[in-house]
């Protein structure tokens, strides 16, 4: 999934104790930390989630310092990243190399951090990026890779670069002719051997959600792990979930380039629940509990018979993720943007079989920022005031088939007026849309439609908050009552 794009595994053997249920657990469910929010939750809060809830590896796109530090003697094991517009820099230069993982490895596990990958890029192969990474991936992984053995954690801390699926494919319906996709198989193979030469595996992103996004012909039982879909028959082996295929079609391209024990890590396999038509709650604790039960056994897929190591993507929402691939980009956590769950999810981690949520998250007031009763819909304010809201606030739930998406025109227009109010801490200068808005404490939330309220901001780590932010926001506001 495009990261700039987004989850858990467990559960098959039920076994009733008086009042408690329990699964039996998996060897290790990891889950993605991204940070693009506006309000994102303490380190030291989301740690004490992770713990709450069994995870026992988390996986970052960065190696944010607060995160990082929060993690210290937790023992959780850690995947930091370097972005993709870090990779250029990190192939022209070894000094630059040594640097990133002196600070953002050796420093942190000499305090405690349990850093065990270092992922190098983020589908920097993907085909959307037409080409843009193809020639800086490999000499970046080449000199981290040395900086490692440089710093002496060569054989603890390995390399691997995260791909999305789309680097390989089947010429068939079936995974057995799969390989590496044809315009860039050289450079896959060329990282592809160089990771194994150096014992480190393979990770990928899968997301059969996309699928079914981008083709409307998608089957969509497939999609899922009930066995309700039409099984595709490959050379005598059946598969009735795309997991099961798309998995296997890489362990077949691996195979056929010459690597067949390959370790593989699932680096993000999820579900987003808002913001399409096909994300929803529903299908979202469809998928990952059905994903969950489906790895439990440990019997992994009809061509890799081994446990699944996996990364549920994702955590938490973020609700400044790039909507470009889609409004459904911030709304890939399993938890909300306050840590909260959105649906039963039985980890096989917990005592009780249930998400634990986030705890002592301290929220603004209660109240929202909604269009004024008196205010007529052919008001010449309105349409500026609403783009203007949501090109600076959070819009995503709205639209066709999305939780907010059977509000009427006057109660869409308060939830774009609510998200730019709560987005920029409930100042009172948030709600002065030009003779539009008001501020209520009556809350507006309706059936599936939630009206948040925002957590207070967190100050704390590395200054990405909205200090500035949300003033510069305030005062766009300020001009546009002027204009």
């Amino acid at each position: 999934m495009m990261n700039p794009t987004r989850v858990f595994e467990v559960c098959v053997f039920v076994m009733l104790i008086p009042f408690l249920s329990w699964m039996e657990p998996v060897n290790g469910i990891g889950a993605n930390w991204g940070t693009q929010s506006s309000h994102p939750l303490p380190p030291e809060t989301v740690v004490k989630m992770l713990l709450d809830n069994g995870i026992q590896k988390v996986k970052l796109f960065d190696a944010d310092y607060g995160a990082l530090r929060a993690l210290s003697n937790s023992k959780i094991e850690v995947m930091v990243g370097i972005p993709n517009d870090m990779l250029a820099t990190m192939a022209t230069s070894m000094k630059a190399a040594d640097k990133w993982v002196s600070k953002n490895v050796s420093t942190h596990l000499s305090n405690g951090v349990d850093i065990r990958y270092v992922a190098v890029g983020n589908e920097p192969f993907l085909a959307t990026y037409n080409g843009s990474f193809l020639r800086t991936t490999y000499p970046a992984l080449e000199n981290i890779q040395a900086a490692l053995v440089k710093a002496g954690l060569g054989g603890k801390v390995k390399v691997t670069v995260p791909q999305n699926a789309d680097v390989y494919s089947s010429l068939t319906e079936g995974p057995s002719s799969g390989d590496f996709r044809a315009d860039i198989h050289d450079y896959m193979f060329q990282i592809t051997k160089f990771l194994n030469d150096n014992g480190s595996p393979f990770t990928v992103n899968i997301y059969p959600f996309i699928s079914l996004y981008i083709d409307s012909n998608f089957p969509v039982e497939y999609a899922f792990f009930d066995g309700k879909a039409t099984p595709v028959n490959d050379g005598g082996t059946t598969y009735t979930n795309m997991f099961d295929a798309n998995y296997d079609t890489l362990v077949w391209a691996l195979q056929k380039n010459g690597f067949p024990n390959m370790a593989i890590i699932v680096g993000e396999i999820g579900w987003p629940s808002d913001g399409d038509r096909n994300a929803n709650n529903e299908y979202a604790q469809r998928f990952m509990q059905g994903f969950m039960s489906h790895i439990a056994a440990g019997k992994g897929t009809p061509m890799r018979q081994a446990p699944v190591e996996a990364y549920l993507f994702s955590l938490i929402d973020e609700d400044q993720k790039s909507i470009q691939p889609g409004n459904f980009e911030r709304h890939w956590g399993v938890f909300y943007y306050d840590g909260q769950p959105k649906y039963s999810l039985n980890l096989g981690t917990t005592t009780t079989g249930a998400l634990v949520p986030a705890r002592n998250v301290r929220y603004l007031q209660r109240k929202w920022c909604v269009l004024k009763d008196s205010v007529m819909m052919d008001d010449p304010s309105i349409a500026q005031s609403v783009s203007y809201a949501c090109a600076l606030g959070d819009c995503t739930s709205l639209g066709y088939g999305t939780s907010c998406g059977d509000l009427d025109a006057r109660m869409n227009i308060s939830y774009a007026f609510n998200s730019y109010y709560q987005i920029n801490n409930q100042y009172d200068e948030a709600c002065r849309f030009p003779n539009v808005s008001s501020v209520t404490k009556d809350d507006p939330s309706t059936g599936t439609c939630r009206f948040g309220i925002m957590i207070e901001p967190y100050y704390g780590g590395a200054d990405r908050r909205l200090s500035s932010g949300g003033f510069l926001a305030v005062l766009g506001l300020l001009l546009l009552m002027v204009l």
